[in-house]
């Protein structure tokens, strides 16, 4: 297990309960997850298990999150704010991380929303009608009609590169990040599985 180091010694805990408020965030999207608190031995906890711990202020103990549920949170790194006195927690979570069921306690606590959104819109396209919108028509006309706008929109952003256009590279860029979320939506993945391979391949590279 890598050790993830976190230097406590300056945090602030509240004088009178000594808790900390921790905001849990989805390491591969940015979404806000939950919030929870931690005392130094949740913190600890959290550190030496890499399975994020809170104080339940309900149950007046420590808390592991799944630990009924098994939807648990894997801690990816923590951080404090400016003023000591509240952690960022950084997780991939195992499951849904609210009660109720849901993804996150707040239905946009995406940090990048508009992907997430555009994602929920070409999803929707598939089975309609090819004449109803470009992404339909894409879907329709299968996997290598796709794989092959992807390989054009590819070559045209290294043009727009190779030719300093940052303008068309932006545009270039965008058609290609469509493209490519059509074409794992075709073949039932998504860019959060790439967000996982690409931590995989960081942790691996910085061990």
């Amino acid at each position: 297990m890598t050790q993830i180091t976190f230097d406590s010694s300056s945090l602030a805990w509240d004088k009178q309960d000594g808790l900390m408020p921790a905001v849990v965030q989805n390491h591969l999207t940015g979404k806000v997850l939950m919030l929870g608190y931690m005392d130094q031995a949740a913190l600890d906890k959290t550190l030496a298990t890499k399975m994020v711990t809170f104080y339940s202020r309900s149950k007046q103990r420590l808390w592991t999150k799944g630990e009924s549920s098994g939807n648990s949170l894997e801690l990816i790194a923590i951080d404090k704010d400016c003023d000591n006195d509240s952690l960022l927690v950084q997780v991939i979570p195992n499951g849904p991380t609210c009660h109720t069921g849901t993804e996150s306690c707040w239905p946009d606590g995406n940090a990048h929303p508009f992907i997430d959104n555009l994602t929920n819109v070409i999803i929707s396209r598939k089975g309609q009608s090819a004449d109803s919108s470009y992404t339909a028509s894409l879907f329709e006309r299968g996997t290598k009609r796709i794989a092959q706008k992807v390989g054009e929109e590819g070559l045209e952003t290294a043009l727009a590169a190779a030719t300093h256009d940052k303008e068309e590279l932006i545009n270039e860029a965008s058609d290609l990040m469509y493209h490519l979320i059509v074409l794992l939506e075709d073949q039932g993945l998504s860019m959060a599985e790439v967000n996982k391979n690409l931590l995989d391949r960081h942790s691996k590279a910085t061990k």
